[in-house]
Parts: C-alpha cells; sequence; structure tokens
C-alpha cells in the first residue's frame, strides 16, 4: 500500500508494480488518497508547467540535518539523466530545457501532462487507486496474518486494510491546500521515529512595516548574500517586491535560514503565517542588486556632468533607484560632480550591501516544500525502508532533505519514492499474499 498520490507516491506505485511484475509476484498494488484525484502539487508546480527536473545538477544545494553523505546517497541512486531518460522514453513526455533558468519541463508546458502520465503508467501497471480517502493511522500487526499482512492501514470513518508493506508518501506541510497537512510525520512519530524539526522553506519573506510596498511589481535579477552557520549562503536569481515584502527564485533560496531564525519550530507543527516580528535575533540577508561590485561603482559615480539618478537608472528599474536614493539621504537631483564622498560610499554599500528589512515570512500557506521530517538515520537509503519498523518506507517531503528552486525537490521525490516502491516490493516474500 502506499499512502499518498504525491509526486513521490506515485513513483513508488510505479515502481513497486514494476519490480513485483519483473519477478513474477501477483501481489496488489494499492494507492490511498486524500484528495479527489491526487498529484496537487504537481499540477500547481512551476506555475501549472510542472519543473520536472533541474537542467544541471548540484548536490551541494540540497539542505538537511542529517548526515549529508546519506542524502547525497538516496540522490546518486537515480542519477538526473536516468530520470531524464524515465520521463521523456517511458513516460513519452518530451522535455525542454528553458535556456534562462537552466530548468525542465515538460514540452507542452503542461503540468496536469506530468501527473496524468505517472497516474496513467501505474494504471497500466495494475495499481488501483482510492481517493478520497485520508489515513488516519498506520498500526502493526502483531502476528503476520495468513495472507502475510504485517500492517493495518486505517481509513478515516472506520474502515481499515490490511498490507504486507507500506509506503509513507504523504508529504510535508506545505501547501496544506493541497492535502499536506503533516499526518504522515505524525504516524512516522507515533510509531517511534526521530523527526527533525520541521520550518516552512522556499517560502516568500515580509515586512511588517511595508517599507517597500510602493514598489510591489518591481522584479531584478539580484545576488542574494547570507551568513550562514556552515557557510555564507549566495544565491544568484530572480528577485519581486510585493504588497507584503520580498519574493522570487532568490528569496525563496535563503528564506529557511529566514526561518530558521527566527521560529522555534516544532517537529509537527500548526499551520502558521509566522509573519510576524519575533524577539529573536534575525538572519541578515544582504542584497547586491546589480552585477556590479564596489569598486565597479565607485567608477560609475566617479564625478562628471551625468546625474546620479540616471547612473542608477541604466542598471535598476527607477523606482528602486529612486528608492535607494532617498534611503542613503542623496537627492535625486545630486550631479556626480556635486555627489560628496560620504554620499558616494552610502549610496555604494545600498547597491552592493543593502540589508533586506523584513521581519518575517509567509509560512507554509505559499511555502513549496518543508524543511526538517524524518532524520535520514531512521532509513537505510538504498531502500527507504524503516529502520524501525521493518515492512515500512518513507519517502518524499516527509524526509529531512530539500533543495533549491528549480525541480530539486522533484528530484528528490523521484528518486526517494523509486527506491521506496522497489524496496517495499522486495521486501515481501514472493509466496505471501497482498
Amino acid at each position: 500500500m502506499i499512502v499518498g498520490a504525491g509526486a513521490a507516491g506515485l513513483m513508488a506505485a510505479i515502481h513497486c508494480a514494476k519490480t513485483l511484475a519483473s519477478r513474477g509476484d501477483r501481489k496488489d498494488v494499492v494507492v490511498v488518497e486524500s484528495t479527489r484525484d491526487g498529484g496537487k502539487k504537481i499540477l500547481i508546480s512551476g506555475g501549472g508547467r510542472c519543473n520536472i527536473l533541474p537542467g544541471e545538477l548540484d548536490e551541494t544545494r540540497f539542505v538537511t540535518e542529517s548526515s549529508v553523505n546519506t542524502m547525497n546517497k538516496i540522490v546518486r541512486s537515480w542519477p538526473l539523466h536516468e530520470q531524464r531518460r524515465f520521463f521523456e522514453e517511458e513516460l513519452g513526455i518530451p522535455l525542454r530545457l528553458e535556456a534562462d533558468s537552466g530548468k525542465l519541463f515538460p514540452a507542452s508546458n503542461r503540468a496536469r501532462d506530468v501527473r496524468d502520465a505517472l497516474v496513467g503508467e501505474a494504471r497500466r501497471l495494475g495499481v488501483a487507486f482510492r481517493f478520497e480517502s485520508a489515513v488516519v493511522a498506520v498500526e502493526p500487526i502483531d502476528t503476520a496474518s495468513a495472507t502475510g499482512a504485517r500492517w493495518r492501514v486505517v481509513i478515516a470513518g472506520g474502515d481499515s486494510i490490511d498490507a504486507s508493506a507500506v509506503v509513507l508518501a504523504t508529504g510535508g506541510l506545505s501547501v496544506p491546500n493541497t492535502g499536506s497537512d503533516g499526518a504522515g510525520l505524525g504516524i512516522a512519530r507515533s510509531l517511534g521515529h526521530r523527526i527533525q524539526p520541521t520550518y516552512a522553506a522556499l517560502t516568500p519573506l515580509t515586512d511588517s512595516r511595508g517599507r517597500f510596498a510602493s514598489l510591489a511589481g518591481v522584479s531584478l535579477d539580484v545576488a542574494l548574500e547570507a551568513p550562514a552557520r556552515r557557510q555564507k549562503l549566495r544565491v544568484v536569481g530572480g528577485f519581486l517586491f510585493t504588497h507584503r515584502g520580498f519574493s522570487g527564485p532568490a528569496v525563496l533560496d535563503v528564506s529557511h535560514l529566514a526561518v530558521r531564525s527566527i521560529s522555534a519550530p516544532s517537529a509537527v507543527p500548526a499551520e502558521s503565517s509566522a509573519s510576524t516580528e519575533s524577539a529573536r535575533k534575525p538572519q541578515p540577508i544582504f542584497a547586491q542588486w546589480t552585477p556590479l561590485d564596489g569598486d565597479a561603482w565607485e567608477r560609475e559615480l566617479a564625478p562628471r556632468r551625468a546625474s546620479v539618478a540616471g547612473v542608477m537608472r541604466a542598471y535598476l528599474p527607477a523606482r528602486l533607484a529612486d528608492r535607494l536614493l532617498e534611503l542613503a539621504e542623496v537627492p535625486i537631483d545630486r550631479s556626480l560632480a556635486e555627489l560628496r564622498r560620504d554620499e558616494r560610499l552610502r549610496l555604494i554599500d545600498a547597491l552592493t550591501h543593502f540589508e533586506l528589512p523584513w521581519t518575517g515570512h509567509e509560512g507554509y500557506r505559499t511555502a513549496e516544500v518543508t524543511g526538517g521530517g524524518v532524520a535520514l538515520a531512521e532509513i537505510d537509503p538504498r531502500t527507504m525502508e524503516s529502520r524501525r519498523c521493518p515492512g515500512l518506507f518513507l519517502c518524499g517531503e516527509m524526509l529531512d532533505a530539500f533543495g533549491p528552486i528549480g525541480g530539486y525537490n522533484f528530484l528528490w521525490a523521484w528518486a526517494t519514492g523509486r527506491a521506496a516502491g522497489a524496496g517495499a516490493a522486495i521486501s515481501v516474500d514472493s509466496g505471501n499474499g497482498s
């Protein structure tokens, strides 16, 4: 039984059924899903286009509080080129590399094509689906039944199904209206698994004081730097001013440091926006608004007849340039010839090392993934089988690892789902029933 029909769960179902078939095993594979048709996050990802995979993979960009070596073993278990081949050749979904972002999308630009192909392949392999069925508990059966069942999966309303192996693929807590409510994490915890504290990751940041609200809608490419515990994090990418604060890929990719600096995460927290200010010291995040560094701006702002505002607007959106002039206390009509040294230094600092005035974050409501989760030490990285509960497998966003924007988290879901599905199939003796 696969609990959850998201990215990891659908991949687990496909590879469980394929592995059983390759061994001549006639066991049933059943997917139980709380929503009406599953794959909700697939459908909304990439603005409805579904960024299936990154064009290139940088393992160092994954985040975990567990063993990095274990995480890397899992990532390498199904290499990027093999995952791409699966989608293109086995599922028949041509992929297109978006040159400016380095992301892989279906050539159709339709996320629904990805979800439907996964469900269709699972059905072709004989997988049965039970939708609108929320799992409330997974209980071990003390003595294996005559059919080989080791687990009882309890459905809301009192129904239950016995299974010889169970794959938990219920997701985390991000975007709860897609069905991710943390139930699987609660089940894993009740079965004795250690859960790394969870928190919203890849989520927009907010500014309760609205200091840049007038710039809402302005976007540009920036470099953001955040001093981190292990090493300084630097990301380059899109940045968007919003009515509530700051968003865009660059902001999302550093947001986990901000969230953790002001939050007191729990193992399975309640839904919260966490957008209020905190007494804890916030993580500083510094913006370099253009590719020009301090020396380059020193040359650009050297004394001559041009206006300061005109030079800045050549590199920045006009509204942002004017706001930075205001914050640096430089009159908007100042010429470069009139620019004092102290004004020039303040401007260069604002242009190359501007501390982002964030005070909170949007929380799980808009977070793309959940940070934390089941500690990787709790599973066998080859099969995703629980080290505490034989016959139980865990995969996807439930596990303590996530990557940046750009298909990394789908890659993780595909890899862990594949391993869990195949591992579940292999774990059951071929002589047992379903």
